[in-house]
């Protein structure tokens, strides 16, 4: 049994260390442009539903944009809680702001890229950026990121966060589920990942409205719980230029109100199922379990006498443990400026590895059916059919 867990062990051991060493050469974080950029324009999206607790930020934020800011659309779900009034009032102090109902929800989407789909047929820019309500841009973000996207040369780019106002509780757990997506997916900034490996943030997605246009707009995510890697993935297999970029000094975000929302909100969509094969999907929940869920149980289990380890296989089965537990330490280091501040949880998150692959697994095994008080009778398929290419849609 020892031998057979060493060997599985690794086996994906190798796979990490060869997906983790593309981080070397990864991109730095993208940097704010506060002067702004005059040779072009952006509408930016913001999707909302019952958001008034948590947009001002966002608002203020986006008000201090310069060029090449040129409107924000909100698209609010007819909201109860005043959300759309916070809007109204901030265009009454710039012109750039509006807000907008967007029509009844069709069966087969989901409410968020229905609300994205609606704001985009309405916006003007020549780029479109979505932002989530609950992101603090900073000063010159919105020329930041089309910055990069010039720089690099994409038509699609999405930019990861930096995380703000987490309690310890919820850094405990949170890292442990950010590093499951960076060992099955490379840090954000890797360099032209393939298709299938690649990751996005819905929370700040850049794209030419051109691009999306041309390509249906949102409607290849229409039914995606992880709509913004499936629409990432899908349009990189169709030939666009796409990235995924360390954002951590554009925005910060404050997506959870604690522990118990962010396990069970984040935990939803975190498997991609909807952008990822079920073989690939298992595999890889078999692939954190082996590198990362169980390293800190084996080493308890040694540490306990629960095992023997005076033999060659169970002193190699132990070592090969460590290494992992080390490599985890090392990863820990690099993301700490995906955070603002950094709790005695953050650096004790390791300890939760068990529970943030338990978490996948869960995830991987229940697609769910509701968010923010909506149920979706959407069918299993219903994202691959709808991002599939001609002639896959039965595959």
């Amino acid at each position: 049994m020892i031998l057979a867990l060493l060997l599985a062990q690794l086996a994906a051991s190798i796979l990490l260390l060869v997906r983790l060493a593309a981080g070397r050469h990864r991109l730095p974080p993208v940097q704010p442009v506060p002067g702004g950029l005059t040779h072009t324009s952006v509408s930016v999206l913001v999707a909302t539903l019952n958001e008034a607790q948590r947009l001002g930020p966002c608002l203020e934020g986006l008000r201090a944009q310069g060029a090449p800011l040129r409107e924000v659309i909100v698209v609010d779900s007819r909201s109860p809680d005043g959300t759309a009034d916070l809007v109204h009032a901030m265009a009454a102090r710039d012109p750039r702001f509006s807000v907008v109902n967007d029509t009844p929800v069709p069966d087969d989407w989901i409410g968020k890229v229905w609300a994205l789909q609606h704001g985009l047929g309405l916006a003007t820019g020549e780029w479109v950026l979505g932002l989530d309500a609950d992101i603090d841009p900073q000063p010159g973000m919105v020329a930041g990121v089309v910055a990069a996207a010039d720089a690099l040369g994409l038509d699609v780019a999405s930019f990861s966060p930096r995380f703000a106002g987490m309690t310890r509780a919820e850094q405990w757990v949170q890292p442990s589920m950010l590093v499951t997506l960076v060992y099955r997916l490379g840090a954000a900034g890797a360099v032209s990942p393939p298709p299938d490996r690649m990751m996005a943030n819905g929370q700040c997605f850049l794209a030419r409205r051109s691009t999306l246009l041309a390509h249906g707009g949102y409607e290849i995510a229409r039914a995606s719980w992880a709509d913004d890697v499936t629409l990432a993935r899908e349009l990189a297999r169709r030939g666009v230029r796409v990235g995924f970029l360390d954002g951590s000094r554009l925005y910060e975000v404050r997506s959870y109100s604690g522990l118990a929302d962010m396990w069970r909100e984040w935990g939803r969509s975190f498997d991609l199922s909807d952008a990822t094969s079920r073989v690939r999907q298992w595999w890889d929940v078999v692939f954190i379990w082996l590198v990362q869920g169980t390293p800190i149980l084996v080493l308890l289990a040694f540490a306990l006498d629960a095992v023997d380890g005076t033999t060659p296989i169970a002193r190699a089965w132990m070592a090969l443990n460590g290494g992992l537990v080390f490599v985890r330490a090392l990863l820990l280091l690099a993301l700490r400026g995906s955070y603002r501040r950094r709790t005695l949880g953050f650096w004790l998150s390791p300890l939760t590895d068990p529970a943030a692959a338990w978490r996948l697994m869960l995830s991987s095994a229940r697609r769910p059916r509701g968010w923010r008080g909506r149920a979706y009778a959407l069918g299993g398929d219903d994202v691959r059919r709808a991002g599939a290419r001609p002639g896959e849609e039965h595959a």
